[in-house]
C-alpha cells in the first residue's frame, strides 16, 4: 500500500464532520477546477477564430502566390510563364495588378486597393461563395464590371440597380514639373458596379476587384504584374510545389503559400492566444495561494499525527511525500474536471453551436471553436505544476516538525 496516498487520502476524504481547513482545500480544488475550464474554453476559441479564418482565406486565396523579391511590379514574359507552367503540379496562372487608388461614386470618395484579375479568376469560381448581391462576372456585352466588397457599397452608397451612375477611379501619374493642367496629374478610367462581396472585413472594406484590362489602362502597366496566382494540384504535395518553384524561379521572386500570405495575421492570434494562456496561469497561479494556506494550516492541524509518524519511524521524506500528497490530490482533481469541464462545454459548442454570434451578416452563425489536443497537454502540465509548486513549502514546514510529545 502506498502510506503516503493512503494518509492524504484519509485527510481530505475524511467522513467527518468537514472544518475550516477541508472547506478551504476544496474552494481551492473549485478555483483550479473553473480556471482550468475557462482556459481550455478560451484556448478553443483561438484555435476556431484561426480555423475560421483559414476556411475564409482558403475558398479565396490561391495555394500559392509568386511575388518580386524587390519592388512592386515585375515584367510577365512568355519565358518567365514557361517556367512556372513546367513545373508539375501547376494547373492555373492568374496575373495580377494590385495597387491603391481613390474611388468616387455620387458625391462619397474613399481610397481603395483595386485588384486587377484576368479572366480565369472568375472561371476558378474562387469568390463565388462570397458573392452577395449581383453576378460573379468582369465582362457581359462589351461591358466591364466591378466587383466591390459589402463595407465599400455601404460607405459610398453604391446601388446595382442604377445602370447610368459608374464607380470612378483615379491614379496619380509621374508628371514633369511645371505641368499646369490638372487633368494630366491622374488617370482617370470608369466602370459599372457587377456585384458586392462579403468576406472579410478586410477585404469588405478596402478590396475591389476588376479586370486586369482596366488596370493596364488605370496603372499604365502594359506587360507589368504585381503579382501572379497560382491554382495547384490539390493532391500533390504543395510545399515541395513551392520548394520547387522557388528554386526555378531564383533569388527575383519570393513564392507564398497560403499561410504565409497571411503570416502576420497568424502570428497575431498565436501571441493573443500565448499572452492569454500566461494569463489565465497567472490567475490559476494566485487561485493556489488558497492551496498553500490551506496545506499550511493542515500542517499545523495535524502536528499531533506529525509527532505519532515521527515516533514510529516515519522519516521527513514520508512526512514530505504526504503533504505533497495532499497537494497533488487537489491538482489532480481540480485540473482533471477542469479538463472535463473545459471539454464539454467547447465540444457542445463546437458540435451545436449553443452560443451565437449575435450577427446576421456575420460569416458564421456560431462562435467557432476548434479542440485541440496538445493545448490539455499543456494547460494539464502547467495546472499540475503551478498546484505542485504551491504545495512544496507547507511539505517542507511539516518535515521539520520534531517529535512533540502529548
Amino acid at each position: 500500500m502506498n502510506l503516503p496516498f493512503f494518509i492524504s487520502k484519509r485527510y481530505f476524504f475524511s467522513k467527518k464532520k468537514k472544518n475550516f481547513i477541508n472547506i478551504i482545500a476544496i474552494i481551492s480544488m473549485l478555483v483550479v477546477s473553473i480556471g482550468t475550464a475557462a482556459l481550455i474554453i478560451v484556448l478553443s476559441v483561438f484555435n476556431g477564430m484561426e480555423g475560421l479564418l483559414r476556411s475564409i482565406y482558403g475558398t479565396f486565396d490561391a495555394p500559392l502566390q509568386v511575388l518580386p523579391s524587390e519592388g512592386k511590379s515585375f515584367k510577365f514574359t512568355e519565358d518567365l510563364k514557361a517556367k512556372i507552367e513546367s513545373v508539375d503540379g501547376i494547373l492555373d496562372i492568374t496575373e495580377v495588378i494590385e495597387d491603391n487608388a481613390l474611388i468616387r461614386y455620387n458625391d462619397a470618395q474613399m481610397i481603395v486597393k483595386i485588384k486587377g484579375m484576368s479572366d480565369n479568376f472568375v472561371e476558378q469560381g474562387r469568390m463565388k461563395e462570397a458573392i452577395r448581391q449581383g453576378e460573379l462576372k468582369f465582362e457581359d456585352n462589351n461591358t466591364s464590371y466591378a466587383i466591390i466588397g459589402r463595407g465599400i457599397q455601404f460607405n459610398l452608397g453604391v446601388s446595382l440597380r442604377n445602370d447610368f451612375l459608374a464607380l470612378q477611379f483615379f491614379y496619380p501619374k509621374n508628371v514633369k514639373p511645371g505641368t499646369i493642367d490638372p487633368y494630366k496629374y491622374y488617370n482617370r478610367a470608369n466602370i459599372m458596379p457587377g456585384a458586392v462581396f462579403a468576406l472579410e472585413q478586410q477585404y469588405d472594406d478596402n478590396y475591389v476587384f476588376v479586370p486586369i484590362s482596366f488596370t493596364e489602362r488605370l496603372f499604365d502597366y502594359k506587360d507589368k504584374r504585381t503579382s501572379l496566382e497560382l491554382m495547384v494540384d490539390p493532391e500533390m504535395d504543395l510545399l515541395r510545389i513551392q520548394s520547387k518553384l522557388s528554386n526555378i524561379l531564383g533569388d527575383s521572386f519570393t513564392v507564398l503559400n497560403s499561410d504565409q500570405q497571411h503570416a502576420d495575421l497568424y502570428k497575431v492570434l498565436k501571441i493573443e492566444k500565448l499572452f492569454v494562456f500566461i494569463i489565465f496561469s497567472m490567475i490559476v497561479g494566485i487561485a493556489s495561494i488558497n492551496i498553500f494556506f490551506s496545506l499550511s494550516m493542515l500542517v499545523i492541524e495535524k502536528k499531533p499525527d506529525i509527532s505519532s509518524l515521527f515516533a514510529m519511524g516515519a522519516s521527513k521524506k514520508l512526512i514530505r511525500k504526504i503533504f505533497l500528497t495532499e497537494g497533488a490530490i487537489i491538482a489532480f482533481i481540480g485540473a482533471g474536471s477542469g479538463l472535463i469541464l473545459g471539454f464539454t462545454i467547447s465540444w457542445l459548442q463546437q458540435t451545436y453551436g449553443l452560443i451565437s454570434m449575435g450577427v446576421a451578416s456575420s460569416v458564421t452563425q456560431a462562435y467557432p471553436i476548434e479542440i485541440i489536443a496538445t493545448d490539455f497537454v499543456f494547460t494539464a502540465f502547467t495546472i499540475i505544476f503551478i498546484t505542485f509548486v504551491a504545495s512544496v513549502q507547507p511539505a517542507i514546514m511539516a518535515s521539520r516538525q520534531g517529535i512533540q510529545h502529548k
